[in-house]
């Protein structure tokens, strides 16, 4: 499969890729940096990355702009995203041909072409991979694809902490690593916390509530997320800091938007992504997210995860 990806990325002569909405670091290290890689080993290749800009992750690439008509032929890669509703920029269907790329469980099997592989630790890892097919076909790494799909791999395993990391993501990162790129300037952007972020994580230190079977809970409001000048993306950057908390086995975050309620599911054993897919949500075994509408809807949320961990 991954030679069948390249020679499809040989065969077009414009490459558009996307990736899913609310972007992590795993969605603009594989994203941009497959862009990076494409536009190094082909030149003459018009090679786009396309989707709505996080602002905390600009300092890792800037995104483009394309009218509709550069869909005309264009080969469309999306990657790092679970399934369609999720495509950030539902232009993808304008492509001649489109190609999934990811590493969440394959339940929405859309695309011409997939490779989908859930063993690996971030879908920036696999792009490493189709890398090392591509080099003896003259495919070009620079230091800045390399900072790109480290920048993923490191996100997705938490600083390498994370159950899927495993041999091979050390191996690669070291790899990434030769090509030169400092990677405590990227450690410093990634992980720089605002001022009013860090307030806000002690707020949250200060009221998660504890409930039966080794689950925690949070719940965040607009007067909240106002009281500490913050919105709900940064909110949600704080779900894993419960996992380092004694005697917690699952937690779930609640962070209330304009038009519904993000879930955010984490767990060191118990199985959460089915419980997201109760909730119009998906994702890994052990961090999931799905969205609901109403307050009351937390309540069974938790009790389901509550049963999970008891089971």
């Amino acid at each position: 499969m991954r030679q069948q990806i390249i020679d499809e990325i040989k065969a077009h002569d414009t490459v558009i890729i996307h990736r899913h909405v609310r972007p992590d670091p795993d969605a603009y290290g594989s994203q941009c940096g497959l862009a990076a890689l494409i536009k190094e080993s082909y030149p003459e290749k018009k090679v786009y990355r396309v989707g709505k800009e996080e602002e905390s992750l600009n300092f890792l690439s800037k995104l483009d702009e394309i009218p509709d008509s550069t869909y005309d032929g264009a080969l469309v890669i999306v990657c790092d995203t679970a399934n369609t509703d999720r495509i950030c920029d539902s232009r993808y269907k304008l492509a001649s041909k489109w190609i999934k790329i990811d590493h969440h469980p394959n339940e929405d099997r859309y695309g011409d072409m997939m490779w989908v592989d859930t063993d690996a630790s971030s879908t920036s890892e696999m792009i490493y991979e189709l890398y090392l097919i591509g080099k003896n076909q003259g495919w070009i790494m620079t230091k800045e694809s390399a900072r790109l799909i480290f920048a993923g791999i490191i996100g997705d395993t938490g600083r390498f902490l994370f159950q899927s990391t495993n041999t091979k993501t050390f191996q690669y990162a070291s790899e990434l690593l030769s090509f030169g790129f400092s990677m405590t300037a990227l450690y410093d952007e990634l992980y720089r916390t605002k001022l009013h972020i860090a307030k806000l994580s002690g707020y949250v230190l200060e009221h998660f509530a504890l409930h039966e079977n080794g689950v925690a809970s949070m719940k965040i409001t607009p007067e909240i997320l106002q009281r500490y000048n913050a919105i709900p993306s940064e909110a949600s950057q704080l779900v894993g800091m419960l996992g380092n908390i004694e005697g917690i086995k699952a937690w779930v975050f609640f962070i209330e938007e304009s038009d519904q309620i993000r879930v955010r599911l984490r767990s060191k054993g118990p199985i959460v992504n089915t419980i997201a897919k109760k909730y119009n949500g998906g994702g890994h075994p052990l961090a999931s997210g799905a969205s609901i509408y109403h307050w009351k809807d937390a309540d069974q949320v938790l009790a389901d995860l509550v049963e999970a961990c008891g089971q």
